[in-house]
């Protein structure tokens, strides 16, 4: 981009007064959004193609269609499993990473060839709906080719800390990360971080560990509004995400985290699309949230990005390019791709983006639209480390592509008419809620937590052990 179109894509940030970030779980662009190219309805979006294939011990194992929701397969997305998946940049080693990952679980009757899977239309209709009425970046890269927590690190810090891998899963994944937060605090930005568990934000950066309570909110007090109210023992004088959308009075910055575990407070099932959760339950959040911010009296002024912390061990075709970075031995590399969709009333519907993003991309456009003079006031790595006011966020943060690009509408449009998609979201919660469980099938209360949640639950309990209440996000 030239020198007058970076100024006309900065200047498009003046648009929106209102950012809403929602980052999700563990899949891979190609994975969920690749079936867009595969159909040959949108040749300008670089998704999958049918010879698409991984070889292992003299098989081919092609993509196809996968013919359930919820997987029960977790794929290895560690670093090591990540390097065998790139395989130097062929992207060839995914089904001998699953077959590994299988081997060392004892699992003989799983199938390595769930990670070629993929899902469609039928399985994703509001990620259809967004992707025809809204933008696709087929060129946004987890940061890190590692793990969940390192990759929402740089999400909200710009770095991680100092590996690739989560801590293990019964320590407490509490770092001490400066993170953009702090900017808008400084600069006098309103912001609200809504969840289902504990915030992220307070796992990232030990400022915001205890305390602070408004500045943190339940998505939802009541249930989604297609679905029966719940029964929540939870704060209800904290507005929700769901309460500030409607009333028109959401910060300059909002965070949406996903539910992570089964046993947060407000009873939500799992819906981050981490496996083993049913991606139906990611869909119906995802609506809830477009929804309500279409529905709001902010939604001309409103930007809402919506990515995936990392691939989850997933197909994707598209070899990872070099990153800058303060530490490029250990963080100069991104991860594999991600799904990411754009939605505002500045976009044109239909927008593709080739663009190169990451999670850093998040943090450059918050501060270059709310508090600009962030990115100017450079500190080497080691005073970023130190201290609890702001830091600067450092190189990655700093040559990251922000989001203006997409903002170029002269005029905002009204959201797009979505009745069928509530509906069909209400026929399903009604099917749930009447339908009696399968024999033989576990529900999700007993099902083993997977190693994020068994890092969530740590996490919550030293949190509470510090004084956090337990019915606060």
């Amino acid at each position: 981009m030239g020198a007058d179109g970076s100024e006309r894509a900065d200047g498009n940030l003046d648009k929106v007064d209102h950012v809403v970030v929602m980052m999700l779980e563990n899949r891979s662009f190609d994975h969920m959004l690749g079936y867009l190219s595969l159909t040959g309805r949108r040749p300008d979006i670089d998704g999958l193609r049918p010879a698409f294939a991984n070889e292992y011990q003299g098989r081919s194992y092609p993509i196809h269609h996968l013919g359930t929701t919820a997987l029960d397969m977790d794929p290895d997305h560690s670093s090591s499993a990540i390097d065998q998946q790139i395989a130097g940049g062929s992207m060839g080693g995914f089904v001998a990473s699953a077959a590994a990952t299988l081997a060392e679980r004892g699992d003989s009757g799983g199938d390595p060839a769930c990670v070629m899977g993929y899902y469609d239309a039928a399985d994703v209709p509001v990620y259809d709906h967004l992707a025809e009425e809204f933008a696709v970046c087929d060129r946004w890269f987890s940061s890190v080719p590692g793990a969940t927590l390192p990759n929402r690190l740089y999400g909200l810090c710009g770095v991680a800390a100092g590996s690739r891998d989560d801590r293990p899963s019964h320590v407490p994944p509490l770092y001490h990360q400066p993170s953009f937060v702090r900017h808008l605090d400084a600069a006098h930005v309103p912001w609200r971080w809504y969840s289902f568990d504990p915030g992220t934000l307070r796992l990232a950066d030990a400022h915001y560990l205890i305390g602070h309570h408004r500045r943190f909110g339940y998505f939802s007090k009541n249930g989604l509004p297609w679905r029966t109210a719940l029964d929540l023992a939870v704060n209800q004088k904290l507005p929700s995400f769901l309460d500030d959308a409607a009333a028109g009075t959401l910060p300059p910055v909002s965070w949406i985290d996903p539910a992570f575990t089964n046993f947060n407070p407000l009873g939500f099932p799992v819906n981050d699309d981490h496996p083993p959760a049913d991606i139906k339950d990611g869909q119906d959040l995802v609506l809830a949230a477009y929804d309500a911010l279409a529905s709001s009296p902010q939604w001309e002024a409103s930007l809402l990005v919506i990515v995936y912390d990392e691939h989850g061990g997933f197909y994707d075709h598209v070899p990872p390019p070099q990153a800058a970075d303060d530490e490029p031995e250990m963080f100069g590399r991104y991860g594999v791709r991600v799904p990411a969709i754009i939605v505002s009333p500045w976009v044109e519907p239909r927008t593709v983006s080739s663009t190169v993003f990451d999670h850093t991309s998040i943090i450059k456009t918050i501060l270059l639209r709310f508090c600009p003079q962030a990115l100017s006031e450079r500190q080497p790595v080691r005073a970023r480390r130190a201290g609890l006011g702001p830091q600067y966020p450092g190189l990655r943060v700093a040559q990251a592509s922000h989001l203006g690009e997409f903002l170029t509408r002269s005029t905002p449009r009204p959201a797009p008419p979505r009745d069928a998609l509530l509906q069909q979201a209400a026929a399903r919660a009604v099917s749930a809620e009447t339908s009696p469980p399968r024999p033989g099938q576990p529900g999700p209360a007993d099902r083993p937590l997977n190693d994020l949640q068994k890092s969530i639950l740590a996490a919550t309990r030293e949190l509470q052990r510090r004084g956090h209440p337990p019915n606060a996000p």
